[in-house]
């Protein structure tokens, strides 16, 4: 069974041959880890680093415009970006609808030219799989990461945005529907130029503990336009991943709705007992595995315990789970590679 048959097995509870798995290493742990030590342990688990490290010696820093220290940067919607660590996405300073005075020479990109973050050459893309961090094996797209409701607080700020939901702003309308026109071009070119069978639609709708809008808001807003997106994408074939952090809990039942096949999501945030109970075997699970306490500060042993748990409780032998890790500065070395050992070894559970 190839990777590929192998992943939509597990998408479609086809009893997959093993648990499709993802390690990606964000480009600031280069700045911050031995190279040799990193790219030792990728070329020692080759089931989640195939083709190995890639390179010997040292790894030459590439980082997103986006996430450059020191170096404010400029979306193609006037969002003004500025990160103070190399490799890591930073926060917006300057929202270029922080004022509605300035929404009538406001215009949005051209999707036929730029995707959410910079120009792109579509003829070019047809070249490629995608630009999707796991799922190489076969053609996808991926809209953005803040591509609807992030991206109103990118243009506008968070506090702003919610005003404007409960005040009913009508302007905020109009800016979603800018945006929802955006998102269906980059749909649209996607499956056109990159004939993409898998689309994945990215951006984070919850905090720590509860979302960062409300369930009504969320319904009245954002959710209508999700379903038109997912819709597309659905009708051209594609399957629908979507990727969002934090504790999604009280979105959930609305936002499987839109037409979700794959839901990525944090592991602890929204706990392991909840998502057993009320995702495991109706819906695909992307775990995004714990990277803010277990992996961080805990011993290997217990690493191992979480993800031989997870495994158990929210897979089965017909598939309907994922596994992917973002490695980030501060996870111990012998963490790190516990996690991947745990990874692999737990891979193959129902094999």
């Amino acid at each position: 069974m190839d990777e590929r048959e192998n992943l939509l097995r597990a998408v479609r509870f086809e009893r997959p041959q093993y648990i499709p798995v993802t390690f990606h290493i964000n480009a600031s742990c280069w700045e911050h880890y031995p190279h040799e030590a990193l790219q030792a342990l990728m070329a020692d688990h080759r089931l989640l680093f195939p083709d190995g490290p890639g390179c010997v010696g040292p790894v030459p820093p590439e980082y997103p415009p986006y996430a450059r220290a020191g170096q404010p940067f400029t979306d193609p919607w006037g969002c003004v970006w500025e990160t103070p660590c190399n490799g890591l996405m930073g926060v917006v300073t300057k929202h270029p609808l922080a004022s509605w005075d300035a929404l009538a020479d406001y215009a949005p990109p051209d999707p036929d030219r730029t995707t959410h973050w910079g120009p792109i050459d579509w003829h070019k893309q047809a070249e490629t799989r995608g630009p999707a961090i796991s799922q190489r094996c076969l053609p996808n797209g991926e809209i953005g990461h803040n591509h609807t409701w992030l991206k109103l607080n990118d243009i506008r700020g968070y506090e702003q945005t919610l005003i404007d939901f409960h005040e009913r702003d009508p302007r905020i309308l109009q800016l979603l529907d800018m945006l929802e026109e955006f998102n269906q071009g980059l749909v649209r070119n996607y499956v056109r130029f990159g004939h993409a069978e898998w689309m994945g639609f990215a951006e984070d709708l919850g905090m720590q503990r509860g979302p960062m809008l409300s369930p009504q808001h969320f319904r009245a807003y954002i959710k209508p336009s999700y379903q038109r997106l997912m819709r597309a994408a659905r009708a051209a074939g594609c399957i629908v991943h979507v990727h969002a952090d934090g504790d999604l809990r009280t979105l959930m039942a609305d936002l499987l709705a839109c037409g979700v096949d794959v839901i990525n999501l944090q592991d602890l945030v929204n706990g392991v007992d909840w998502i057993a109970e009320y995702l495991a075997g109706k819906v695909c699970v992307d775990l995004d595995i714990d990277r803010q306490n277990v992996t961080v500060r805990s011993h290997p042993d217990q690493i191992d315990a979480l993800i031989r748990d997870e495994v158990a409780r929210i897979g089965s032998r017909d598939g309907g789970l994922m596994l992917i890790y973002g490695l980030y500065p501060g996870v111990p070395l012998a963490n790190v590679k516990a996690v991947m050992e745990a990874m692999e070894r737990y891979a193959t559970h129902y094999s």
